[in-house]
């Protein structure tokens, strides 16, 4: 009989990356790696890699929780995911963290840039319209995890100490700044000034590249000296930060694991969170068929290019395994001790086990029991420790504190090319747009913003 020359594993729901309409997806295993096959009435068919690990992406299903979901909804499901966010009432996951874009306005114009930012692009919101965004986290979240100000470039905001003030007297219990770091490079005033919004306060600090042609393929800009102040000035004040980096394939990803190893020699740095770039916004000089990067690709970079995690120490994150990946480190002095290996996986969904860490590393064992409880108690260590699977966790030790954590995260934002509907439906990073709606980051760029609107309702008067 005539064979496929793959194996087929799934059935999804995606869009045709062309006019964005949704279409029937497989999901096939072909040599060693994982492809979407889709076809599209109009444009034909397309065939798009989304792991190189077949081993990771089966035992991505393995990880999946119960839903959590916000307390309120703020649409109706009429046509479907994903023309209906908002959030809508058939999305299966609250808000872990929630962008709050407070301008358009940036002092760079990054040619990836998925939000179109520039100094003349869009506007700064009002103070009370990023007022009444905030309120919006809140009254979904009663008391929203992570909060992002974002912008464009948040910092050049007019009324952005006022932003921060009021952000900090909300319920939210972790409060980011997303910056390219300029400000905080050429002023360390600026810096000290933010240090006093800690506790529960972390700067998202833009770091693609040690290399200006990297820096000027990414951002238009030669900023590797900004960026070396910008950590020096942090450092000096000690004010927790996350280094987030923007990947593409063949441009910046040997650089992977140099990252990590300076990441880890700075007294402020709490991790490092990489994203493959998404084919949304501006993005110049990208080939979606040579510069994309899977989330398994970048896993796989990440054990070649460093010695201190290995594959027990990259999981997936059980509110959205297939876009999220962590892993946690111990920083004691100069030790390094990966955490994330001796959890149990099965334990992540069923809070009725307590084998938090495996039996045969007694040693480490032990050790954890001292740092992670308030006496020498198995059963508040392997609770603690638990926590770290959650994007920030609240650890409650007495000899251990933040500065003591590092954490990897690798954040894959799916776009029209890997669409799986399966996917979006437990996205958990989401934005406030300006209609005060909850919208997922993935569909938000595809189908949400001013310029892509009108095309929306077109898509959905056709269904």
């Amino acid at each position: 009989m005539p064979v496929r020359n793959y194996t087929y594993y799934d059935f999804t729901l995606s869009l045709c990356p062309t006019c964005l309409k949704r279409v029937d997806a497989k999901i096939v295993f072909e040599n060693n790696k994982v492809y979407m096959l889709k076809n599209c009435r109009e444009h034909g068919r397309s065939k798009v890699l989304i792991a190189d690990d077949i081993a990771y992406y089966k035992n991505i299903r393995n990880y999946n929780k119960p839903s959590e979901t916000p307390y309120k909804f703020n649409t109706q499901t009429d046509y479907g995911c994903p023309y209906d966010c908002g959030l809508c009432p058939d999305h299966e996951q609250h808000s872990c963290l929630t962008v709050v874009e407070v301008t358009d306005r940036c002092n760079l114009t990054c040619p990836t840039c998925y939000a179109n930012s520039s100094p003349n692009y869009g506007r700064h919101r009002s103070l009370q319209e990023v007022k009444t965004m905030l309120d919006t986290i809140v009254a979904n979240e009663k008391e929203p995890d992570v909060v992002q100000i974002s912008g464009g470039e948040p910092t050049i905001h007019p009324n952005f100490w006022e932003i921060l003030d009021y952000a900090k007297s909300l319920p939210i219990r972790h409060l980011m700044l997303n910056t390219n770091g300029i400000k905080i490079a050429k002023d360390i005033e600026f810096a000290k000034k933010l240090k006093t919004y800690s506790p529960d306060f972390e700067i998202y600090l833009q770091f693609d590249s040690f290399e200006d042609s990297v820096l000027k393929e990414l951002r238009d800009a030669a900023l590797s000296d900004i960026r070396k102040q910008a950590i020096s000035n942090l450092n000096q004040v000690n004010l927790s930060t996350t280094l987030v980096v923007t990947l593409q394939k063949n441009l910046n990803d040997h650089e992977i694991g140099k990252i990590i190893t300076h990441a880890l020699q700075q007294k402020c740095v709490r991790g490092v969170t990489f994203q493959p770039t998404q084919i949304a916004g501006r993005l110049e000089h990208f080939n979606p068929e040579t510069d994309r990067l899977t989330l398994t690709e970048v896993r796989r970079k990440i054990l070649e290019q460093t010695s201190i995690f290995n594959a027990d120490d990259l999981l997936p994150v059980p509110c959205n395994p297939d876009a999220l990946v962590m892993g946690y480190a111990l920083k004691l002095g100069n030790e390094v001790m990966p955490l994330t290996r001796y959890i149990n996986p099965n334990d992540l969904l069923d809070n009725s086990k307590n084998t938090i860490i495996y039996e045969q590393d007694e040693q480490l064992k032990d050790k954890m029991i001292a740092l992670f409880s308030t006496g020498n108690s198995v059963d508040v260590a392997q609770e603690n420790l638990k926590s770290i699977m959650c994007c920030l966790p609240n650890i409650d030790a007495p000899d251990l504190g933040y500065d003591n954590l590092f954490r990897i995260i690798i954040m894959q934002f799916i776009d029209a090319y890997n669409f799986d509907v399966r996917a979006i439906k437990k996205s958990c990073v989401h934005i406030v747009d300006k209609d005060n709606k909850i919208i997922p980051f993935e569909t938000m760029n595809l189908f949400y913003r001013d310029d892509k609107k009108e095309y929306l309702n077109e898509l959905r008067n056709q269904i």
